[in-house]
């Protein structure tokens, strides 16, 4: 038991009362089936919700001990998803959307990539073997001229920069996360820009994602703070002088 790495799932949310209790179930549920070679546990990370997300969270907390519940006082996804991980300690940290859009069966494979010698894995909605369900033709376009644009700007070799199924190693949360700056929903395509910059290991999933009509994303702002990051990004170029440091 001792042996066994240890795995954080960390859920940012936002207002999901109706989302929540009923996708950790599912989640709890299938962690005990499946990720048994880990001593797991699942976090709720609260940014600043005014609905019964907090009531539903602590109940859920109560109910499992492999459940926790974190209130923030500041909203901002990936400001939670950052600091979860860090505090938590945990040998492999991922992140999922609570709406559960991509396939929990890849969860296995995601995590076991960083112990075959990976850094980060991230599913990917992009590749070849990927399905998509459900998704309108107008989220489809926007997410595909997003990384599009994130390969032309950048020269990634990366395909999908912003489905929400990523995994990180320790050292990727001691060395490289403090220099992610982004708190919003461009931290994770940031996350992948400055890790391949820097020569990280990525490998990317090719998932099943079923689009969520319910989702409270809003697109037009995200889209915004997408691009404010990837100006900045391209001004400051921050892996210039990163390189050193990275190891």
């Amino acid at each position: 038991m001792g042996n066994k790495a240890s795995l954080e799932i960390t859920i940012p949310v936002y207002n999901e009362e109706k989302e929540l209790e009923k996708n950790i179930n599912r989640l709890y549920f299938f962690c005990k089936k499946n990720m048994g070679s880990y001593n797991w546990q699942i976090t709720v990370a609260d940014n600043a919700s005014v609905d019964k997300t907090g009531e539903i969270g602590k109940k859920l907390e109560k109910l499992y001990k492999e459940v926790r519940y974190i209130k923030f006082e500041k909203k901002g996804r990936g400001r939670a998803i950052k600091k979860i991980w860090f505090l938590n300690r945990m040998d492999i940290c991922c992140y999922m959307d609570i709406d559960l859009s991509t396939d929990l069966k890849h969860l296995p494979s995601l995590i076991g990539s960083l112990s075959d010698g990976y850094d980060i894995a991230a599913g990917s909605r992009l590749l070849t073997k990927s399905k998509v369900i459900e998704r309108s033709l107008k989220r489809e376009f926007l997410s595909k001229a997003y990384n599009l644009l994130i390969k032309v700007f950048f020269q990634t070799k990366f395909s999908d920069a912003q489905c929400g199924f990523k995994a990180v190693t320790r050292k990727v949360v001691t060395n490289l996360i403090p220099y992610i700056l982004d708190n919003g929903w461009f931290m994770d395509s940031e996350l992948l820009i400055m890790a391949e910059k820097l020569n990280y290991k990525i490998y990317e999933e090719p998932v099943v994602w079923r689009d969520n009509p319910g989702s409270t994303v809003r697109i037009l702002p995200t889209a915004m703070g997408d691009l404010a990051g990837v100006l900045r990004l391209l001004a400051t170029k921050p892996w210039n002088k990163l390189g050193l440091q990275k190891q």
